[in-house]
């Protein structure tokens, strides 16, 4: 039982090293020693649960990066029969969380789907799982909301949820690029007057 605990752990270090690092660089860019560096393991315990540095990367996605979009996009809005004031209370929320380290570095999905989309069929598919299930699960939440009828009812649900994760994404972005969270608090100001525009 305990080299089963350890074995998780490890492989629980490995994944979170690899983030930071992929976060930090890119995944092209990432380095396989600095990652054991930070672990303080051999590369025979990351070829234990990692066929190659590509299975690393994808495993990132599916099991850091996809769970972190659940905890703070999905659940908040999971029984909530207000959704517009929901991904309100998020942004207003997440405001206060901005760090100068994600104003650097960015979104890390985001940065994925730029870098490795083009290139890497799977990565695309792996990244695209991610979006996929968050924009179904708000158009989800939108059709609900306009049953309760706070949202709307003669918006497309679809269409506006694409529009706002784009724009979310697209601020993120800008920030990124300009190393300035006042461009991200101006570009989800206007996010916010958008949203403002949808509801009932």
């Amino acid at each position: 039982m305990l080299a089963r605990r350890d074995n998780e752990g490890t492989r629980a270090e490995l994944l979170e090293a690899a983030f930071q690092e992929i976060l930090r660089v890119g995944f092209q860019a990432a380095s396989l020693s600095h990652i054991l560096q930070q672990c303080r393991v051999t590369k025979g315990a990351l070829y234990h649960h990692f066929s190659n540095k590509k299975a690393l990367g994808l495993a990132v996605i599916d099991e850091v990066i996809r769970p972190e979009i659940e905890r703070m996009w999905l659940q908040p809005l999971v029984n909530n029969d207000d959704p517009l004031a929901a991904i309100h209370d998020i942004l207003h929320t997440n405001k206060a969380l901005i760090t100068d380290d994600f104003i650097t570095c960015g979104c890390p999905l985001n940065n994925l789907a730029q870098e490795m989309s083009p290139i890497d069929d799977d990565f695309r598919a792996s990244i695209n799982r991610v979006y996929s299930n968050w924009q179904k699960n708000w158009v989800q939440a939108l059709s609900k909301g306009q049953q309760q009828r706070k949202v709307r009812s003669d918006i497309n649900a679809e269409h506006a949820v694409t529009f706002i994760i784009a724009a979310l994404e697209g601020c993120i972005g800008m920030a990124k690029n300009a190393r300035s969270r006042e461009v991200l608090f101006s570009c989800a100001a206007g996010l916010m007057a958008y949203l403002d525009t949808l509801k009932q």
